[in-house]
């Protein structure tokens, strides 16, 4: 194993002025980091911690050796870069704000709906319209579920269960985006007016979708999960869960850049609850500014988690809207551009009280001396 660096934003402030200028905008966002630790590791083991500000940054990355000052470089860059919006058929999806992605599951065993909207196309569509109507900036549409111990559907069944909620989502003129592994999938879908790839695999599981994707040119989500099998909860091993699912994102998204897709479409998720323990998933929650040093758009999907039980006297799933909403604004204070969610109405709500903090911080002059 090589050495690795990593640059990871610990402070972070409500507005630039508020640092006197000692502070970088994350990703071209509504959220500003003033420290940061510079992590080495060596064999897989965490050999180094430098804190330091924005001043000295410079110095401690020329401190580092010639490769991995080469990639803390990169990264210090990284955490900087603005993401150019999503263009997405007629709907353009900003990327200098949080924006709420709405989760409409078709299968029979969703872990939050148990199936309601499979059925019923009726109930279906009444969901997504309220979804857009709440203030959704696109919609994720899944046929398959991908809890733990949930079986693999096949690529016809899990077709015939997207495809007509995919072209009744998009009558309604959203954005869309097809929760899928499958590549006959999200060939079905994008014809259908889905119009990003969205893989729990990070395009592991089906040997074509690298190929099928780089050829389509469409924007996909790349999200971490250890298992690239049926079960994509399987073989969550981690020596530092947060720097190793930073290297696996860092991996897939150079696999795919290889392949042909290009940066612009390339978005990272870390794939929260899927082969990672309680103690995991808070350390990665607590850890969202770093996956920016990777330089593309990320998403949160947290929502209804098994995690929020386990921290609320085992709350039933639909009981979960206030922990829902509490790592909804986590990911918002990290900077994240997409935070996918069941309860849209509310998260959008949450997310416009945010952006109204963060607005008048911008414009609060009234600590600097006159």
């Amino acid at each position: 194993m090589s050495n690795s660096v990593y640059i990871r934003p610990i402070a972070l402030a409500g507005s630039p002025q508020s640092e006197e200028g000692e502070a970088i905008r994350l990703a071209g966002g509504m959220v500003y980091a003033s420290r940061f630790a510079v992590i080495v590791r060596e064999g897989g083991k965490v050999v180094s911690r430098v804190r330091c500000g924005v001043a000295e940054m410079p110095e401690v990355l020329g401190a580092l050796p010639d490769e991995l000052g080469v990639e803390g470089e990169a990264q210090w860059a990284n955490l900087t870069l603005a993401h150019p919006p999503l263009e997405l058929g007629a709907r353009t999806v900003r990327m200098d704000q949080p924006q709420v992605v709405g989760i409409l599951n078709v299968t029979p065993d969703s872990f939050s709906d148990g199936g309601a909207f499979m059925d019923d196309p009726e109930a279906m569509r009444e969901q997504a319209a309220a979804m857009c109507e709440g203030g959704a900036a696109m919609i994720d549409i899944g046929g398959e579920s991908t809890r733990p111990s949930a079986k693999e559907v096949w690529e016809g069944d899990e077709i015939a269960r997207v495809v007509p909620a995919i072209e009744a989502v998009s009558a309604m003129g959203a954005a869309i985006s097809i929760d899928t592994r499958k590549v006959g999938v999200m060939e079905a879908a994008l014809q259908a007016g889905a119009h990003v790839v969205n893989d729990v695999s990070a395009l592991r599981h089906d040997p074509r979708s690298l190929a099928f994707v780089a050829d389509r040119g469409v924007p996909v989500i790349l999200m971490h999960a250890p298992g690239d099998g049926p079960n994509p909860h399987e073989g969550g091993d981690y020596a530092n869960v947060v720097l190793d699912v930073f290297d696996a994102l860092k991996e897939r998204r150079d696999v795919a850049l290889e392949a042909g897709i290009a940066a612009r479409n390339i978005l990272l998720d870390p794939g929260i609850g899927f082969g990672k323990t309680l103690a995991e998933n808070l350390a990665l929650i607590n850890a969202l500014p770093l996956f920016h040093a990777l330089g593309h758009p990320l998403m949160l999907g947290a929502s209804r988690k098994r995690m929020i039980g386990a921290l609320s006297n085992e709350a039933p799933v639909h009981e979960r809207l206030g922990g829902s909403i509490a790592l909804a604004v986590k990911g918002m204070e990290a900077g994240y551009q997409l935070l996918r969610v069941h309860d849209v109405a509310e998260t959008v709500q949450a997310r416009n009280v945010w952006r109204g903090l963060r607005d008048a911080a911008l414009t609060d002059f009234g600590e600097l001396p006159t």
